[in-house]
């Protein structure tokens, strides 16, 4: 599959289809978005809000959630803000999201079950890392979404005037609904 996609970007570039999608590193509507991997959103969430190349910056992750206040997404999202003029962000999840009722027993079943030894298993929770806690999903979206949104609103490396709002979208129609 990979390969497929080498061979269709080789004719991207050739045909110089990218010249449609050129845009600068600045979001032109000073808003960031994280929200779910789900492959449902990938183009409904843009559809669904009228954004295009260029317009946010996008920032996805499994289940649009912070789940440390110094992780990737809240290391992205200061760079949105500080380096790229962001003053809005919106935390969008979603209905039916994957991450909700996630069991973390469950995927360290999995990672046995594919290979991951009980030494490297062991190793992690040496090592300081609650992989329970680190690997459990949560059980209410609207809730996870509200606490994601405290979390920003609340750090200590958030300006007070950046907005900060969350919102469930309907992976079907796309209706977004404030929490």
């Amino acid at each position: 599959m990979i390969e497929e996609m080498l061979r269709f970007n080789k004719e991207f570039v050739r045909t110089k289809e990218y010249e449609k999608y050129a845009t600068t590193k600045f979001p032109d509507k000073r808003i960031a978005i994280v929200t779910c991997m789900d492959t449902r959103l990938i183009e409904l969430l843009p559809a669904a809000l009228g954004i295009k190349n260029g317009d946010v910056k996008m920032i996805k992750n499994a289940g649009a959630t912070i789940t440390n206040p110094f992780d990737s997404t809240v290391r992205s999202l200061l760079v949105a803000i500080y380096e790229l003029g962001v003053t809005e962000i919106m935390i969008i999840g979603h209905t039916g999201c994957g991450v909700q009722g996630m069991d973390a027993n469950e995927m360290l079943h999995l990672m046995r079950e594919r290979g991951i030894s009980e030494e490297h298993i062991n190793l992690m929770m040496h090592c300081g890392i609650d992989l329970k806690s680190w690997l459990h999903g949560f059980e209410d979206t609207p809730a996870a979404i509200a606490e994601t949104v405290d979390l920003i609103r609340n750090h200590p490396l958030v300006p007070a005037d950046v907005i900060v709002s969350g919102y469930i979208m309907d992976s079907v129609t796309g209706a977004l609904n404030r929490i």
